[in-house]
């Protein structure tokens, strides 16, 4: 239907489903509306058993998963915490996003920019500011 899948979660022994999608241009309630109608087609057909179907925008603290997520949101705030420390000890970081390349997501934060593994965040999200 041309929107992206940001993320997926079921609760509840699999009797609630969440889908968060997006498009350029952001997410509307009629979008919503239309995923949701398409769906609910799609897992009648297929069986799929659930009670109760939720679509909606990621919000504006929009998880980041993939290094296109990083790249698209570059220029923008973003809270990225490491399942590993640094040296340091630190494991979350809050700043900048400056892109990613190569499995790193640079990070530009307290005046020092970091190359951070992507396959070693536990998560990542945009950062609103109000």
């Amino acid at each position: 239907m041309g929107y992206e899948l940001v993320d997926l979660q079921s609760s509840n022994g699999g009797r609630l489903l969440r889908l968060f999608i997006d498009k350029p241009g952001g997410i509307g309630v009629e979008d919503c509306a239309a995923v949701s109608r398409q769906l609910s087609r799609v897992f009648e057909v297929e069986g799929v058993d659930y009670d109760r179907l939720e679509v909606s925008s990621p919000g504006l603290d929009r998880p980041l998963r993939k290094a296109r997520d990083f790249e698209r949101f570059a220029g923008q705030r973003a809270e990225v915490r490491m399942r590993t420390p640094s040296e340091s000890g630190q494991r979350k970081y809050v700043g900048v996003l400056r892109g990613a390349a190569d499995g790193r997501v640079t990070l530009e934060y307290d005046g020092k920019v970091v190359a951070l593994a992507l396959e070693d965040m536990e998560r990542a999200k945009l950062v609103p500011e109000l």
